[in-house]
């Protein structure tokens, strides 16, 4: 029974602080999950060992070589030329640009990942909204609501898919096939609500629109050939994750051998331009958000351990 009221103090002490932000969360995080440790909740060996109670290395590889990919990938300026092809494409018709960013962040989030996805896509969005005189804020949470759209249909399109994955042990076509056609019949149903909200009152001065169909997209990549290598290898990277189970690899393992991929290429042009700045792509790793994950996973171990959990389930079933 003490483990138990231990182990609810502990959690419920962190997620409050958590909720009150007076700390940032992964401090909190890896507090309590030390405290957790060390006062027996979890021994030390569970917490680091034990597909039950501990760290799921699965998740946390997965999204170190996800995020890895992101930022080799944002270097390519494929970001900014889906944006200016998006408003060239939409005639610069503020709906229609608006309908296609939101359909680009969901696709691109169900490739990559949700929350990075639309940090990158947020400074393109404020910098051609800006050249139509439009009110950035209802794209932006247009985009907002549109990755967590596109991000659901994947595994790897959002954590809570790929802790879900792991634990049910579903591949990434299990995800894909269940959750794919219910994302594109949300995303329908989006497009369809925008329209009644914004379809016809959203309007461009003629002379801004010409302004915006002039742009080249040409200017936005620095370097072609790197921009296609890139393209090929993400490519590949997408088609290994839908077939991992018939090559008997982890989602964890296929990210790192696709990250690693992508820092030699990245590597050998940084070194062809002479940019001593190697490691530079594993220190812009969203690190704060994985060490926040591995107390998280430690927490809720802790709650597993002494039966909380099941009681919640059993009780939800009952």
């Amino acid at each position: 029974m003490s483990s138990l009221l231990l182990a609810l103090l502990i959690f419920g002490l962190c997620y409050l602080l958590i909720m009150t932000e007076r700390l940032h969360k992964t401090i909190v995080a890896l507090f309590g999950a030390a405290v957790m440790i060390s006062f027996g909740v979890v021994s030390q060996e569970e917490a680091f060992y034990s597909h039950e109670f501990g760290v799921d290395y699965n998740v946390v590889f997965l999204l170190i070589g996800m995020m890895v990919i992101v930022n080799i990938v944002r270097e390519t300026g494929l970001f900014e030329v889906l944006a200016i092809w998006a408003a060239q494409r939409a005639d610069a018709k503020p709906f229609r640009l608006l309908a296609l960013l939101a359909v680009l962040t969901a696709v691109l989030s169900a490739m990559l990942d949700n929350v990075t996805t639309v940090l990158l896509m947020a400074p393109v969005t404020l910098a051609i909204t800006k050249r139509l005189e439009l009110n950035p804020i209802t794209f932006l949470v247009t985009e907002a609501l549109a990755s967590n759209i596109g991000g659901t249909a994947t595994l790897v399109g959002d954590p809570p898919n790929i802790m879900i994955a792991s634990k049910a042990e579903l591949s990434y076509l299990d995800f894909l096939i269940v959750m794919g056609p219910i994302v594109i019949v949300m995303m329908v149903l989006f497009l369809a609500v925008l329209w009644v909200i914004f379809g016809r009152s959203m309007t461009v001065a003629p002379h801004l629109k010409e302004a915006v169909l002039l742009l080249s997209s040409r200017e936005a990549v620095p370097d072609e050939a790197f921009l296609r290598r890139c393209l090929i290898l993400l490519m590949v990277v997408n088609v290994a994750f839908c077939f991992h189970s018939l090559v008997h690899l982890e989602p964890a393992t296929i990210a790192l051998l696709g990250a690693s991929l992508f820092m030699v290429m990245g590597h050998a042009r940084r070194k062809h331009e002479d940019n001593a700045e190697e490691l530079t792509y594993l220190a812009e790793v969203e690190w704060k958000t994985i060490f926040f994950f591995i107390g998280l996973f430690i927490l809720v171990g802790g709650l597993v351990k002494v039966g909380v959990i099941r009681y919640l389930a059993d009780q939800l079933v009952s």
